[in-house]
C-alpha cells in the first residue's frame, strides 16, 4: 500500500466502504460512504470521490459485477520465433519444460 499514489487508495478506500455497504445491506450514497470513511479513520480522502463512486456504484451494478464478472483477454505471452532447421530437437524440449516450470504458481 505504501507504493499507492493518495489517489489511489483514496479510491481503495472508497471502493472498499461501498463494497461494505453494499455487504451489509445499507444505501450506498455519498453520506454513507463518508459516514463509513470517517468511522475507519480514513479523513483524507478527496471529497468528490464518495460522490462519483455512490453515482456509479449502485447495488444493481455492484450486483451485477459480482454475478457476471468480466474476463479479461490477459496479456499471454507471444510465441517464439520460428526456428532455424538446425536439429538441436533436445534443447528445444529443455528450453519449453524450463518455461513450464517458469509459468507454475509458487
Amino acid at each position: 500500500m505504501n507504493k499507492l499514489t493518495k489517489d489511489q487508495k483514496d479510491e481503495f478506500a472508497v471502493s472498499f466502504a461501498a463494497l461494505a455497504l453494499y455487504d451489509g445491506g445499507a444505501d450506498i450514497s455519498s453520506d454513507q460512504i463518508n459516514t463509513l470513511l470517517e468511522a475507519t479513520g480514513n479523513t483524507d480522502v478527496a471529497a468528490f470521490y464518495p460522490i462519483i463512486f455512490s453515482n456509479f456504484l449502485t447495488t444493481d451494478k455492484i450486483t451485477q459485477m459480482i454475478v457476471s464478472p468480466v474476463t479479461g483477454g490477459g496479456g499471454g505471452s507471444g510465441g517464439g520465433g520460428g526456428g532455424g532447421g538446425d536439429g538441436g530437437g533436445d534443447e528445444a524440449a529443455a528450453e519449453k519444460e524450463e518455461v513450464v516450470e517458469e509459468e507454475a504458481p509458487p
